[in-house]
Order: structure tokens, then C-alpha cells, then sequence
């Protein structure tokens, strides 16, 4: 007795390469039937992973082992002819066996293994106090390493968040089927609300309605308790606060915003286990950041911060961004506007009545400025913001602060110009802003030391062309540092430093000179002349007056 066998082809179209010892086997496949002991070899192991469809062929009748291509081998002396009804059953059989083969070495169809290694870092942990970095708000994350996404910090278990997470995905499916059955309707302009809509606003007033307008006794000693045994490592409890829809729809909306910062993460844009921030997101240009920069570690940690440009706050997502340009109101600076000319302002900001503002600014200065160490004490400072105006507003360029009462005469405590704007001139166009603030003051200024790099060529250069100024429109024989220093209230340090590393001031029988280089001045016009008149202060144009106290 046989056992008819098919062996099906390879997975690319090709003839098995063992199709010799499949018909080896094939010819012996009723001796493994009778005898168990049997051993099967490679090919015979390969055909047997289906045995219930194998067993059943044998039983069925007997019938010629089949070649690869579906044709009988050529001696007939101990084969039968099968019939048009096993031929389909052979080519079944053969199909599905060929199907197993393929399955056997191809695992897509499989769920992939999560590999944390590539997704997480277990070095990392989320900042919450007694959070152990399992779970997440999303419900579809197995750890997180963000406020953000931390279900402790947010009152919650990660049981509960998976159970949130599926109420919220039925609640979608029912959302996604109602929108189907209105497709039907006319998209007209004046369209009036369906059954379905009028009723869930009816239940949507009911339940605002339904909601506690106070909280009780009991109610309030608790959310006590819990403000002072957890501080600002928890978030306020928030139940009976509102009503339950708008905190089901807050809650929605953290869950949303946590799921777009995993995302992000995931791709790569924001940073694990560094509190530097990468890249800022301000106005239409996208900047990187050179210095670290103490924002609150929950902004610290993305990655990427998302600003407003005219009233500097920052935010963590484009969609938080977005919402906040529609409603903001600001469109330049807060304080007085003291000069301008042509689409270039400069407002004068105290850091007593705008705290929130400066303390953004100098915020925003820290990523950009390395010796920087005034933050959140704005007070005692003045802030003279520059911006470049347009048809949607004005646009910050750069700033300068300065003290109200410097004892030293510092007329600069810090200088800025973003990077967007840098090279264009604008640097030193702030540096001369401050020094004419100081002629008007009547006194001599110099910058607090000590100067960033970019800083310090920027002054120097400046304090050439004042020098380069002077001289060329001086006419008389005896020149004095004093009279330089009172005339464009540079201080006569920084006056002799520019004149020595000009090589233009010498020692020569007891006496100081002072030589006017002509081909430094020559150079001088000529980039002047190339140059034009576009990017310079107009004294002028200032309407300021020195704030009482100074």
C-alpha cells in the first residue's frame, strides 16, 4: 500500500532541491505509519507538519508520489492512474503545504516582541517623587519618563489609564459610525442640527448642570491634605471642581497632548536624560540653541520649546502654539515706545511692572549667551528691547538691560541679538542705542564685564569705528582722552585698549601719543561709504528722558 504525497514547489517559483530525498521518503512514508521508531528525516519532517492532512491522504486511496511540477514519475509498473478528483485534491494539498513552507520561514504574520532597548531608556527615570517610570497616561505605553505622561502625578494608576484609554477608543468608534450615518446629509452653509446633536446638547446642559457649585467640608480638608503632603510633585485633585463632561474633556485633552509628546520622543525630537533644549520654535524660524538654559524641567526635558514672539512665552506642543497665537493680543513689546525710525523700534520695559515678560526674555537670552546669570530677578533692571516692524508686527531683534542705579556706570548689564538677526548690523546698532542713552544721561558707560565672545568683537569693533570717527573729524594738533571719552561717553579704559590694540597710541620722550592713522581711516570711509546709512542710530529720533532715581 502507497501513500500518495505532494511536494510543492519553493516559496520563489524554483524546484526543490530536495525533491530526490522527498521521494525517498515518499516511497517509505507507510514504513512510518507502521513502525514509530522510525526516524524522519529533514524533507519527510518538513511534509509531515500538517500529519492529520497526510493521514487522511493515505487512507483515501493509493495513489503515485508526485513530482515537484505535478507530474507522475515515468514507471508505471507500481502506480495507479488517479482520478480528475484527486488531481484537485493533490493540487490542494500541495498549495497548502507549499503555504505552511513559506510560513515556516516568514514571521510577519507574527506580533512583533517590543524591543525596549530601542524605544526606552532604562537609565532614565520620570521626575515624580515615588513614581517608578511604569505606565502611562495614554494607557498604550508600558513606561514613561515625563510629567507628562506620568499616571501618579496626575492622581491615577496605570490600570485605571488603560481602562480610560479603552472607554476613550469606544467612544471614538461611536463618534466615527454617527459622522457616517450624517454623510448623507446636504453640506449646506445654514445647516440645522440633527436629532442625534440636539439631543447630546441637551445632555451635555444636563450634566453642567448636575454638577456642585461648592465643595464641602470634608471635600475641602481633603484636597488640603493633599496639597500639602504632596506640594507641586502631584497635581490639585479635580474632582467636583467642574462638572464631569468638562473633566472627562480635560482629561481627553491630556491624554492627547501626552500621546503627541511620546510620539515626538519616539521620533527622536525630544531629548532623554538632558535638560538641554535643542531647538526653539520662534515666529517663522526654527533656532538652535548654543547654551543650556534653567526652564522648568517639565519644558526642559522635550527637547524643543514652541514661543510666542511678541509676549515670549513658551509652550511644549505646535498645537498648545497654534491656540495661543489665536487669542494672544500682544503685537510689540509691553512698556514705552522711546525711539523710531523707518520699521526699527526700541522700547523701554521695566522689570518691576513687567516681571513675567523680562523673566522670559532673559530666559530666551540664557540659550544664546554663556556667562549669563540673571534669570528671575529682573527688578532692578531696565530692558531695551529692539524690533524690526511689519505688517504683523513688531519682531524681536535683540535687547540690552541695564540697571537702574549702577554704582560703576555700567550703561550695559546684558546684550543680545538673535540669531536670526545677527551680522546684519544690528548688534552694534544696540550698542550705540545704550551709549546714547548714556550721552543723554551725561555720563561715561561701559558694558559689565565679563563679555561673551561675540560680545566682545562686537564692542571692540564698535569702539574702532568711534575712535576712527573722531579722528578723522578732528582738527586740531592736541588730541586728549578725556575730551574723547566726555565727546561719545566711552569709558577711557576701553578707549586706550582700542587704541593700543590699534597700535595707534604710543610712548615717546615722557608723552603719550596719540597717532592718526591714515590708511585705518581710509579703510574706515570706505566700508562706511559701502556700508550706507541704513543700519545706525538717528539721535533724533529718541524721546526719552532719564528715569528719576539714575
Amino acid at each position: 500500500k502507497q501513500t500518495q504525497l505532494t511536494a510543492g514547489s519553493s516559496s520563489d517559483g524554483t524546484e526543490d532541491s530536495d525533491f530526490s530525498a522527498d521521494v525517498e521518503h515518499a516511497e517509505t512514508a507507510e514504513i512510518v505509519h507502521r513502525r514509530s521508531s522510525t526516524r524522519l528525516t529533514r524533507a519527510s519532517l518538513r511534509l509531515s507538519q500538517s500529519s492529520q492532512d497526510v493521514k487522511q491522504g493515505a487512507d483515501r486511496d493509493e495513489t503515485p508520489p508526485r513530482t515537484p511540477t505535478g507530474n507522475a514519475p515515468s514507471s508505471e509498473s507500481d502506480i495507479e492512474v488517479s482520478s480528475p478528483s484527486n488531481d484537485l485534491e493533490d493540487e490542494r494539498l500541495a498549495k497548502e503545504l507549499s503555504l505552511k513552507e513559506a510560513a515556516a520561514h516568514d514571521l510577519s504574520h507574527r506580533p512583533k516582541r517590543r524591543r525596549f532597548h530601542e524605544s526606552y531608556n532604562f537609565n532614565m527615570k520620570c521626575p515624580t517623587p515615588g513614581c517608578n517610570s511604569l505606565g502611562h497616561l495614554t494607557g498604550r505605553h508600558e513606561r514613561h519618563f515625563s510629567i507628562s505622561g506620568c499616571p501618579l502625578y496626575h492622581n491615577l494608576s496605570a490600570d485605571e489609564c488603560k481602562v480610560h484609554a479603552s472607554t476613550r477608543d469606544k467612544q471614538a468608534e461611536e463618534r466615527t459610525l454617527s459622522h457616517r450615518q450624517d454623510e448623507n446629509r446636504h453640506s449646506t452653509r445654514n445647516q440645522a442640527p440633527t436629532d442625534r446633536q440636539l439631543r447630546y446638547k441637551e445632555k451635555v446642559t444636563e450634566l453642567r448642570r448636575k454638577r456642585n457649585t461648592g465643595l464641602n467640608k470634608e471635600q475641602k480638608e481633603k484636597y488640603m491634605e493633599h496639597r500639602e503632603s504632596h506640594g507641586t510633585s502631584r497635581e490639585p485633585l479635580l474632582e467636583n471642581i467642574t462638572s464631569d463632561y468638562d473633566l472627562e474633556l480635560f482629561r481627553k485633552a491630556q491624554a492627547r497632548a501626552s500621546e503627541d509628546l511620546e510620539k515626538l520622543r519616539l521620533a527622536g525630537q525630544v531629548s532623554e536624560g538632558s535638560n538641554m533644549i535643542k531647538t526653539i520654535v520662534f515666529g517663522r524660524y526654527e533656532l538652535d540653541t548654543w547654551y543650556h538654559s534653567p526652564y522648568p524641567e517639565e519644558y526642559a526635558r522635550l527637547g524643543r520649546l514652541y514661543m510666542c514672539e511678541f509676549c515670549l512665552k513658551y509652550m511644549k506642543s505646535q498645537t498648545i502654539l497654534r491656540r495661543h497665537m489665536a487669542k494672544c493680543v500682544w503685537k510689540h513689546p509691553p512698556g514705552d515706545e522711546i525711539y523710531r525710525k523707518g520699521n526699527i523700534s526700541v522700547f523701554e520695559v521695566d522689570g518691576k511692572k513687567n516681571k513675567i515678560y523680562c523673566q522670559n526674555l532673559c530666559l530666551l537670552a540664557k540659550l544664546f549667551l554663556d556667562h549669563k546669570t540673571l534669570y528671575y530677578d529682573v527688578e532692578p533692571f531696565l530692558f531695551y528691547v529692539m524690533t524690526e516692524a511689519d505688517n504683523t508686527g513688531c519682531h524681536l531683534v535683540g535687547y540690552f538691560s541695564k540697571e537702574k542705579n549702577s554704582f560703576l556706570n555700567y550703561n550695559v548689564s546684558c546684550i543680545l541679538t538673535m540669531p536670526q538677526y545677527m551680522r546684519q548690523g544690528y548688534g552694534k546698532m544696540l550698542i550705540d542705542f545704550s551709549y546714547l542713552l548714556s550721552k543723554v544721561e551725561e555720563k561715561v558707560g561701559s558694558p559689565e564685564r565679563p563679555l561673551s565672545d561675540l560680545g566682545l568683537i562686537s564692542y571692540r569693533s564698535y569702539w574702532k569705528e568711534v575712535l576712527l570717527r573722531y579722528l578723522n573729524n578732528f582738527q586740531g594738533k592736541e588730541i586728549s582722552i578725556k575730551e574723547i571719552s566726555q565727546e561719545t561717553a566711552v569709558n577711557p579704559v576701553d578707549i586706550v585698549s582700542t587704541l593700543q590694540s590699534l597700535q595707534m597710541l604710543k610712548y615717546w620722550k615722557g608723552k603719550h601719543l596719540v597717532l592718526k592713522r591714515q590708511d585705518l581711516i581710509d579703510d574706515w570711509k570706505a566700508k562706511e561709504t559701502k556700508r550706507g546709512n541704513s543700519k545706525t542710530i538717528d539721535p533724533t529720533a529718541l524721546k526719552w528722558t532719564p528715569p528719576k532715581g539714575t
